[in-house]
């Protein structure tokens, strides 16, 4: 796990190495172990080490192919790294290094574009070769590693992180309207858009490639995979289906606890955590765990039940694990906010704050941690979300509805006068279509229930589950801690994915209307008629956890800020975005979001998604539009 950079001069002059240092030198909390730059004409390369496989120098980036023609910076890891060594052995290679690096760059020297068809891991790197003058990058399947970039005529600039990248005096910093407006329709970005004018995200599953041809630089891109939730018949019955899901789970947590370094695990109180630390704990002994709580004292309605302390620490004992817990008080989101936004440098899905916290708490014992994401997405965790578009009168129905619950922040009648202030300059019409457009490489046939919930899978790993993965990068990273995510195996995700909705979800039938912005104790409403989802992974891991664990209501990794919004925290808010002075109001019409606010301090709604998303954007234009 590492930080990357990449300045391509379009003039093939040698970039300027001032300048190179500068982008590699902001990531310096990704890779406090090395730093290395490489130059030649045309291309800088940066990168910034976090040593976990092969601690020697034989481990350095940009790290060189033996012949000198290619040129690779990498971050990530390669699971499966041993098996395609043995392979490019048996082709003649050879190695200097234990690194899955450099197993990467002969990887792609032996199979080019291919050779990404066959990696298991996370990834974002990129390989220059300098007899072709061809730059070539990539994001793993997944994007659990992100990768940004800025295309101008004179030069293109790629980093890990966006800050990097606004080091270079060719990136001139403005805000992206229309990305503003797509984060505050979703909480979340559907495209390729961040909140800096001309930066984009490289979708995951996808490279791009610039190649010097006659005098020109030619760009090409491909996606080379995506998700495939299908309803397939297995020929295989439940118990079959669950001795497998075993077998790829198994192997995909000792798939990676490679490490030359100490290896933790984070330990929720829920299913995912606890049976990924119950397998590693068989491996590594007294292998240290990690839990957050929540001071509940001034919580109320649904939050009372945010804290899983007592569920961590009880499997704790089980396994035998070195437990370490941090407990988060609601001045602790006040005083994070500015850093966690330095890191983040554009918000996302929920609120974050109290993993910048666990995983400070991490990376003060390990270089690695294993986390539970992924399970719910791909086993249908969330089924009060999938029900409310199950049984549509066609695709158009659904998009409506399903838009109508993911459109969460505004209310369709504020839509409008929220924005006034930028009206004329955004295109608040595109909402559904940004929506309907996650679904272009995912035309089915959509006729049952079953198709419709492999939709909604579809979408959710598509667009929550990929936010979640760069929010865990960039606070991880934050603290020089990797992140792994043991669900997001290959060969288990290409099971999952085939698995039949009936062994996932088992009340097809429910019709929700729950409305999550509604205020007071929604406890019992809100689960029950969705006491369901995951069932096949419920079964499964009943060899790893307690049956109380896999029996457990759902429940996220979440603070209880809506009481504390109006509670402790309150004061907090309204000298932050309650005051005219406030920089979002250069872009939102104050009295249209305060009206919403007093709606959650008053008690009549449930605005807290709405208020953090006003907070994580007050924060970012104080750090990054001044």
């Amino acid at each position: 796990m590492c930080g990357i950079v990449g300045l391509l001069s379009k003039d093939l002059k040698c970039p300027d190495d001032r300048i190179l240092l500068r982008m590699t030198d902001s990531l310096a909390h990704r890779g406090p172990d090395g730093e290395g730059i490489y130059i030649d004409y045309g291309i800088g390369l940066g990168h910034r080490r976090l040593s976990i496989l092969d601690l020697t120098n034989a481990g350095q980036q940009p790290m060189i192919s033996n012949d000198k023609r290619y040129v690779i910076v990498f971050n990530g890891e390669i699971y499966n790294y041993k098996e395609l060594k043995t392979e490019l052995v048996s082709l003649g290679y050879s190695f200097r290094s234990r690194t899955d690096t450099e197993v990467l760059l002969y990887a792609y020297i032996e199979w080019g574009e291919d050779a990404l068809k066959r990696l298991n891991g996370m990834f974002a790197f990129a390989v220059w070769d300098t007899i072709r003058k061809k730059l070539f990058f990539a994001r793993d399947r997944y994007g659990i590693k992100p990768l940004y970039y800025f295309d101008s005529p004179n030069c293109f600039l790629f980093a890990s992180e966006i800050k990097a990248i606004i080091v270079h005096p060719e990136a001139e910093v403005s805000i992206d309207l229309q990305g503003l407006m797509e984060y505050m329709t979703f909480q979340n970005f559907f495209t390729d858009k961040t909140l800096f004018n001309r930066i984009h995200l490289l979708p995951p599953a996808t490279w791009i490639k610039f190649s010097f041809e006659y005098g020109n630089w030619i760009k090409t891109s491909e996606q080379y995979w995506d998700y495939n939730f299908v309803d397939s018949e297995f020929d295989a019955d439940e118990r079959e289906i669950e001795e497998e899901l075993n077998r790829l789970f198994e192997q995909a947590v000792t798939r990676q606890l490679v490490s030359d370094v100490d290896v933790g695990a984070y330990l929720s109180g829920g299913m995912d955590s606890g049976s990924i630390t119950a397998i590693a704990a068989r491996v590594f002994p007294y292998i240290r765990s990690f839990t957050c709580g929540f001071d509940l004292r001034s919580a109320s309605g649904i939050e009372i039940g945010f804290d899983e302390r007592t569920n961590a620490e009880y499997m704790s004992y089980l396994f035998k694990t070195m437990h370490y817990e941090a407990v988060i008080k609601s001045g602790d989101m006040e005083r994070v906010m500015d850093s966690l936004m330095w890191h983040l440098e554009e918000p996302r899905v929920g609120q974050c704050y109290p993993n910048y916290y666990i995983s400070q708490l991490a990376s003060k014992f390990v270089k690695v941690v294993l986390a539970g994401t992924g399970g719910d997405e791909l086993f249908g965790g969330y089924p009060w979300r999938y029900y409310r578009a199950v049984n549509n009168k066609g695709f158009d129905d659904y998009v409506d509805k399903y838009y109508a619950f993911w459109q969460r922040l505004i209310p369709q009648d504020n839509y409008k006068n929220f924005f006034k202030p930028i009206h004329n300059s955004i295109d608040i019409s595109q909402g559904k279509e940004i929506f309907r457009d996650v679904f272009k490489n995912n035309q089915q046939k959509i006729d049952r229930p079953e198709d419709y919930i492999n939709q909604s899978l579809y979408f959710e790993a598509k667009t929550f589950l990929h936010g979640l993965f760069v929010i865990e990068d960039k606070i991880s990273m934050a603290h020089g801690l990797e992140t792994r995510v043991p669900f997001l195996d290959n060969d288990l995700v290409d099971f999952a994915m085939k698995v039949p909705v009936k062994y996932k979800l088992g009340k097809l039938n429910e019709v929700v209307s729950i409305n999550e912005n509604e205020a007071g104790n929604k406890t019992e409403k809100y689960y029950q008629k969705t006491r369901d989802g995951k069932l096949i992974l419920r079964k499964a891991m009943e060899q790893y956890i307690p049956r109380d664990i896999t029996d457990a209501i759902k429940q996220g990794f979440s603070a209880p800020d809506a009481s504390w919004f109006k509670g402790d925290s309150i004061e907090f808010v309204k000298r932050t975005i309650c005051t005219k002075n406030a920089r979002i109001y250069n872009y939102f019409d104050y009295a249209t979001v305060n009206a919403l606010i007093d709606e959650h301090l008053n008690g009549k709604q449930n605005r807290r998604l709405l208020i953090w998303s006003l907070l994580s954007v007050e924060s970012f234009l104080g750090q990054f539009m001044r």
